[in-house]
């Protein structure tokens, strides 16, 4: 029997299993669906770039390789935490989906789907939620006849050259697809508020610096912060690259139409394809059953510790315990409570 099993192997996997062998768990065990180490990483758009500088997305005891003020593209990501991967202290297991974890007699057992069991004491979950992207309601949905794509469906944007495009979502990811869509194709991005943008350099310093040295993203603050608008962290390059593409911003629009959308005015507009940056919702199949999830499927937990089932924890849950929580650089802290919290259960 393992002392620990982490179910994912992307960020939140990657940095748990880093700290649980100084954390009381020296026989752990990381289960991941894929092929290879990364999680949702290597499915991202193409020019995705994180929104934090390189010195402020590492995993504990792994700094990111090269120039610490950059802002590491998507395929520097995922060959960052494959590296990390290799270089755990602990076994990492691919291509084993789990397909259910329940408690009995004080330790957790595990299945995946080609047959395999595992049992530990304890148990985290680290799957993240880029399997479930969130489609809102959409009226009219059912009769539009271009294309609807969720942004976890999409790459680049060659394939989209010459097309009356809509993209929905006022985040990061809305307005870096809005943008390069706006370089081949005519864009307009929809969203229910203006835009909010947040300097990425106030005062000349990234924002993740003044988080870190302010502690501005750690609960309480950053329980309160998840209630405001999305917002876009910008030093100007997106705004600047909205405006030159011609992007425009307007209020969502009430419904589909066969062909194209209703804007609030109750223009009907010709529009060959919506792309919803509409963001993810957690989904934890494998624990159905296992009393540690509400009604809607949702984790019952305080700062990532399960709160109904002992010897169970999460890390990667968004706003977990703060702003960062869903980030490289959170989800070290976040993993190091939820370890700390799971030792100290009785087994």
């Amino acid at each position: 029997m393992d002392d620990l099993i982490v179910i994912g192997a992307g960020q939140s996997g990657l940095a748990t299993a880093a700290l649980a062998p100084h954390h009381g768990f020296p026989r752990t065990l990381v289960l991941e669906a894929a092929d290879r180490a990364g999680g949702a990483w290597p499915h991202y758009y193409d020019s995705l770039t994180l929104f934090s500088p390189a010195r402020y997305s590492a995993l504990p005891g792994m700094p990111f390789p090269g120039e610490p003020d950059r802002y590491p593209g998507r395929d520097e990501v995922v060959a960052y935490l494959r590296d990390c991967a290799r270089r755990l202290p602990v076994e990492v297991r691919t291509s084993t989906t789990v397909t259910s974890a329940t408690r009995h007699d004080g330790a957790w057992a595990v299945r995946a789907a080609d047959g395999s069991r595992f049992t530990a004491r304890a148990l985290v979950a680290a799957t993240g939620d880029f399997g479930t992207p969130h489609t809102p309601e959409l009226p009219g949905r059912a009769e539009y006849g271009g294309r609807l794509l969720h942004a976890a469906g999409y790459r680049a944007p060659a394939p989209f050259a010459g097309q009356r495009i809509v993209v929905v979502g006022g985040g990061n990811s809305a307005v870096q697809i809005a943008a390069e869509l706006g370089a081949v194709a005519e864009v307009t991005l929809a969203t229910r508020r203006p835009l909010r943008w947040l300097p990425q350099r106030p005062l000349g310093r990234d924002l993740h610096w003044w988080l870190k040295h302010t502690g501005g993203d750690i609960a309480p603050l950053g329980r309160w912060l998840h209630r405001l608008p999305a917002s876009v962290l910008d030093d100007g390059h997106w705004r600047a690259a909205l405006a030159g593409h011609g992007v425009d911003r307007r209020e969502m629009f009430t419904r589909l139409a066969p062909d194209g959308v209703v804007w609030a005015d109750g223009t009907k507009e010709a529009v060959d394809t919506v792309v919803l940056a509409t963001g993810y919702r957690p989904a934890f199949p494998y624990l159905d059953g296992s009393g540690a999830l509400d009604t809607e499927g949702r984790p019952r937990h305080r700062g990532g510790v399960a709160t109904t089932v002992p010897g169970l924890g999460f890390v990667g849950l968004e706003f977990q315990r703060g702003f960062s929580s869903k980030t490289l650089r959170g989800v070290g802290r976040d993993a190091r409570h939820v370890l700390t919290r799971l030792r100290r259960q009785p087994s």
